[in-house]
């Protein structure tokens, strides 16, 4: 999954900056929930039975949105693009992490080192040196 953001508006959500679309936002920030409403871990038939709601129209949550401020709504999102645009790159990004052996989901920290490497691999790009220019022969 590739973040782009703009740092002269950055969103003070960071759910706006690593999801494209506002409800993609809303429901991984309803999964995220779920997941700390469990003590941060969720087993495999619990994430199942959490895409399932969420495909049905059957799960309520609240969201911090203005107009829905204080009120508890009913979520519908397609549990394949639930799958595929939520919880896959989630993993993918070091958000979430997947035991095989232990078949449980659990939020994950990776997220936040993976992003310090990749400034102090910036760091490491901005410091190197060009080397010696190479000098053309014969016009070419």
């Amino acid at each position: 999954m590739v973040i782009l953001y703009d740092r002269f508006n950055f969103p003070d959500d960071i759910y706006e900056i690593i999801f494209s679309t506002k409800q993609q936002a809303i429901v991984a920030k309803a999964l995220v929930r779920e997941f700390k409403e469990h003590g941060k871990e969720l087993t495999k038939t619990e994430m199942s039975l959490f895409a399932t709601n969420l495909h049905d129209g059957k799960l309520i949550t609240e969201i911090d949105d203005p107009q829905y401020k204080g009120r508890k709504i009913k979520l519908s999102y397609n549990k394949r693009q639930f799958y595929d645009r939520i919880l896959t790159p989630m993993k993918s990004m070091g958000l979430v992490y997947y035991d095989l052996y232990k078949k449980r989901y659990s939020l994950s920290n990776k997220f936040s080192s993976d992003l310090q490497k990749i400034g102090v691999m910036w760091n490491m790009e901005l410091n190197k040196s060009i080397g010696t220019p190479v000098k053309k022969k014969n016009g070419q």
